[in-house]
């Protein structure tokens, strides 16, 4: 419902923001958004999938090339405009919100699917699943925990 309800808001923004401040600042939101993408899959990959890391490559990124653009805007055509480099930053903190929204909801789900597979009750859902036995573990996949003591 939440990730629903993101996407529609997402979308009218997008369409009010094309309305109200025209083409340039929406082309400069979509760069951010690809370049932001770019830089958390970089940052995601080097940092082993850390949150904050991908957060701000996300970020890092769209920053990166807002400041190229308006760095070739200002050479070539003496302007450089603030509102265009945080309409690319923001296309980037908006990818990292989506791609750290999406990345919970997938663990969770994962962690649960787990539980259920063991047949795992836990107190309020809070208790961390690397406290499980070996026994548990092993059952999980179909080894005997003889296997390990030598009985086998």
């Amino acid at each position: 419902m939440r990730t629903l309800l993101l996407f529609c808001c997402m979308i009218l923004f997008t369409v009010k923001g094309f309305s109200q401040l025209g083409e340039d600042k929406v082309l400069h939101f979509v760069g951010g958004n690809l370049f932001g993408m770019v830089g958390a899959g970089l940052a995601n990959q080097i940092s082993d999938g850390n949150r904050a890391w991908t957060f701000a490559g996300s970020v890092g990124g769209s920053l990166l090339i807002g400041l190229a653009k308006e760095g070739i805007d200002q050479n070539q055509y003496g302007g450089w405009d603030n509102e265009d480099l945080l309409a690319t930053v923001l296309g980037g903190v908006t990818v990292g919100v989506t791609i750290d929204v999406f990345k919970q909801k997938k663990k969770r789900k994962r962690e649960q699917l787990y539980r259920d597979a063991i047949g795992l009750e836990l107190e309020h859902d809070k208790q961390p699943i690397n406290n499980l036995s070996l026994d548990t573990s092993l059952s999980v996949l179909a080894i005997s925990s003889g296997v390990l003591t030598g009985k086998y």
